[in-house]
Parts: structure tokens; C-alpha cells; sequence
């Protein structure tokens, strides 16, 4: 086992449940590689695996916005610095052959050369909180107009009865039409179907809107 006062660089291909790491000393040679699960328990263990090879300088990583993101939190926490490493692309990793250890070598050997040197946005403080909010946000407003749509097309092919009540009023005004229906007759029969979509449709609007309302919402 190198010692101690050995400055190593780490690598790491990040996936939803396992990440795989490499480890090379300064002159790029390669000390190893293993596989990691992606909980609290197996970043921990990652980072103490990259230790036990000596000082760790740095440590590339690839998606540190997406699978990478709370390994790059759990280094950057320790004090070792994360370098964002772009995923190779498909031609190049064909070329050399589609191996998650390779790529961990080879973002380890990125940070080596200089060609990795971008450190990570830091993923922490208000910037991180409005970014998790504006995740959430966004996804009700995405749902929110599909049901706007799903509406209008209800009401498109409605009986005559239904279209000439709402097809004239606004997206608010039908919401809030169709969410007071008070429904009547078998739900088998067309109608009575269509009123009924209709309610669940405009409820499910509103209640889509009462949430892109809350308090902290972007």
C-alpha cells in the first residue's frame, strides 16, 4: 500500500445506484478501481477507499449536476476538491470500449492533464433552495397547462349543450365552471361522462394552481 504522504487523484463515473472510481498517483499511474452504492453509507466508503491511497488532490467527477450531485456535496464537505468532468462522448467510448472503470480512469487522468479543471457550481444555500423549488414549480405549471389543454378538448368534442356554455369563456372561467358542475344521470352516458371529466379536470387545475401559490413557490 503507497503511503501516506502519496498525493493521488480520484476519478469517478457516477450512475443512478453505483458509482465507480479510480485512483492514480501524479505520474497517472493506475492504483485501482472499485465499485460504490450511491447511498450515505457507500459515498462514505468511496471517499475513505480514495484515502487509504494517500492525500487526495483532487477528484474529477462526471455529472456532478445530476447522478454526481451528492457525491460532489460529500467530497466538497471533506475538503477535497471536485472537478467537473464532461462524459466522453459515444464515438470516443465505443472506441476505446464501454467500461464505467475506464471512464473513472479517464476522468481521473482529465483532471491529471489539465484538460478537467472547472470546479463545480456550489450546490448549497439559497441558490440550491430556489433551484429544488424551482423544480417542483415548474412541474406543476408543465401539468397544469396539459390540463388546460385536456380541458379545451373535452370541451371541443362536447354535445352542443356543453360547448355552448363553455366554449366562449376564458381558461379561468371554464376552470371554474367545470370544477362547480353538479353532476346528474349515469356516468355511462356520454354527458354525464363529460361533465364528470370535466369536474376532476378543473379541480385537478385548481388545485395544481393553489400549489404553484404556496408560500416560497419561485
Amino acid at each position: 500500500m503507497p503511503s501516506e504522504a502519496q498525493v493521488v487523484i480520484g476519478g469517478v463515473d457516477t450512475h443512478k445506484e453505483t458509482h465507480v472510481a479510480a485512483v492514480i498517483d501524479e505520474r497517472g499511474r493506475l492504483l485501482g478501481t472499485a465499485s460504490f452504492a450511491t447511498t450515505h453509507k457507500g459515498l462514505g466508503e468511496l471517499s475513505a477507499w480514495m484515502a487509504s491511497f494517500g492525500e487526495i488532490l483532487k477528484v474529477g467527477v462526471e455529472g456532478t449536476g445530476a447522478y454526481g450531485a451528492g457525491l460532489s456535496r460529500h467530497l466538497a464537505e471533506r475538503g477535497i476538491e471536485v472537478i467537473e468532468v464532461i462524459r466522453p462522448n459515444r464515438q470516443a467510448r465505443r472506441r476505446r470500449g464501454k467500461s464505467d472503470t475506464a471512464d473513472a480512469e479517464a476522468a481521473a487522468r482529465a483532471v491529471l492533464s489539465g484538460e478537467a479543471s472547472v470546479v463545480p457550481k456550489t450546490q448549497g444555500g439559497i441558490v440550491e433552495s430556489i433551484r429544488v423549488l424551482r423544480v417542483a414549480f415548474t412541474s406543476a405549471r408543465r401539468f397544469r397547462s396539459q390540463v388546460g389543454l385536456q380541458i379545451r378538448d373535452l370541451i371541443v368534442t362536447a354535445r352542443e349543450e356543453l360547448r355552448s356554455v363553455l366554449g366562449s369563456l376564458s381558461t379561468a372561467e371554464r376552470v371554474d365552471r367545470c370544477a362547480r358542475f353538479r353532476l346528474a344521470g349515469e356516468a355511462l352516458d356520454p354527458l354525464a361522462a363529460t361533465r364528470l371529466g370535466l369536474r376532476t379536470l378543473g379541480r385537478r387545475y385548481q388545485a395544481l394552481s393553489a400549489e404553484m401559490a404556496e408560500p416560497g413557490s419561485p
